[in-house]
């Protein structure tokens, strides 16, 4: 039976790596790193993006920089995506000609 070896767990930036370990992980990742990426939520409420990586005597999580759409999903609930605009009960009611009669100067804004 062999014996386990208890290996030191490190996380760092990919850019804190010498630069032969830079290339050991791209190597062990030749199309990218989203496949393997993972979140790592910090109890703070933080949060990074990490690959797994592994030497003889070090198992890393190698943080990798990542570009997040910084554009929250509140910006997909505003009035212009909204389906029940604001007033558009009262201009159905105003408007006693059909729809598709209706020109351009028949609706108030």
């Amino acid at each position: 039976m062999t014996k386990e070896i208890n290996k030191k767990r490190l996380v760092t930036s990919f850019n804190n790596l010498s630069p032969e370990l830079q290339e050991k992980v791209r190597e062990l990742y030749p199309n990218g790193f989203s496949d393997a990426m993972m979140r790592v939520d910090k109890p703070n409420g933080d949060f990074f993006y990490a690959v797994p990586f592994e030497t003889d005597e070090i198992s890393y999580l190698v943080k990798i920089d990542v570009k997040i759409d910084d554009m929250s999903d509140e910006d997909d609930d505003k009035d212009y995506y909204d389906d029940d605009l604001k007033g558009a009960d009262e201009l159905a009611d105003d408007n006693s000609q059909p729809e598709d009669e209706m020109s351009d100067d028949d609706i108030d804004i």
